[in-house]
């Protein structure tokens, strides 16, 4: 049961910026993904979320292409992505928006806001507010409540610290677990690099759209020389075989 890319190339306004990335996404895992500013972590995720076309490579989920199908094919197929910017309706209330992200019969619909209520309180007790009247911090509840309400099997999560104090984030954070404990598979983009890879059994480092490392999230965490490649640039020694680490 899994979400697996295979050599994916991806271009953003003619210019390559994914290229031969391969990764596997299992449900119940998290994945973190790791990198400076335009190393291709976005372009990746819209990618994925069928927002940018593919130039090259596969995408299957258990065995079965997805590669070029549109966002709403694989919103249905069980992904759901969280775009970074606390994407929200700004002019609706928080439950419509959150009805407005579902697209299942009443029922279902009314079951998955109490289990979204359960998870954030903070938007139970706000649900008659303009989102748009948020904090950043409540937006994102509500962009993170925008993919819960399709049930997911698979999350793509893109940069949802982004403007946020660090408490803010620790309480999403926990969000993230409590996803994985519910067997949710989760590609995770943060740039709150401890937290993300303390959550994450898998991680995977892009430069300049390429994969530069693609291993355990634990011995990423301790491998300062990768770390500070995958930031400021500095080349790490044997990198050739830092990706097996």
């Amino acid at each position: 049961m899994a979400l697996e890319v295979k050599g994916l190339n991806v271009r953003d306004g003619g210019r390559m910026v994914v290229s031969d990335v391969d990764l596997t996404l299992l449900e119940g895992n998290v994945t973190a993904v790791i990198g400076a500013n335009g190393a291709g972590k976005s372009e990746l995720v819209l990618a994925l979320a069928g927002v940018l076309p593919h130039a090259g490579g596969e995408v299957t989920l258990d065995g079965k292409p997805l590669t070029g199908a549109g966002p709403d094919a694989i919103r249905a197929a069980g992904i759901a992505a969280v775009p970074e910017g606390h994407r929200v309706l700004t002019k609706l209330t928080v439950d419509d928006n959150l009805r407005a992200a579902a697209s299942f019969r009443d029922n279902d619909v009314e079951e998955a806001l109490r289990d979204t209520y359960a998870l954030f309180p903070e938007l139970a007790e706000r649900k008659g507010q303009l989102a748009g009247t948020m904090s950043g911090g409540q937006q994102q509840m509500v962009a993170l409540g925008h993919a819960l309400m399709s049930r997911p099997r698979f999350m793509l999560i893109d940069e949802m610290s982004l403007g946020l104090a660090p408490l803010v984030v620790k309480r999403l954070m926990r969000f993230v677990e409590e996803m994985k404990s519910r067997g949710v598979g989760i590609l995770l983009i943060e740039q709150f690099t401890d937290m993300a890879l303390a959550v994450s059994e898998q991680a995977i480092v892009l430069r300049g759209g390429q994969v530069r490392y693609s291993g355990r999230a634990e011995a990423l965490a301790t491998n300062k020389q990768l770390l500070d490649e995958a930031y400021f640039g500095i080349d790490a020694a044997h990198q050739g075989s830092s990706r097996a680490v």
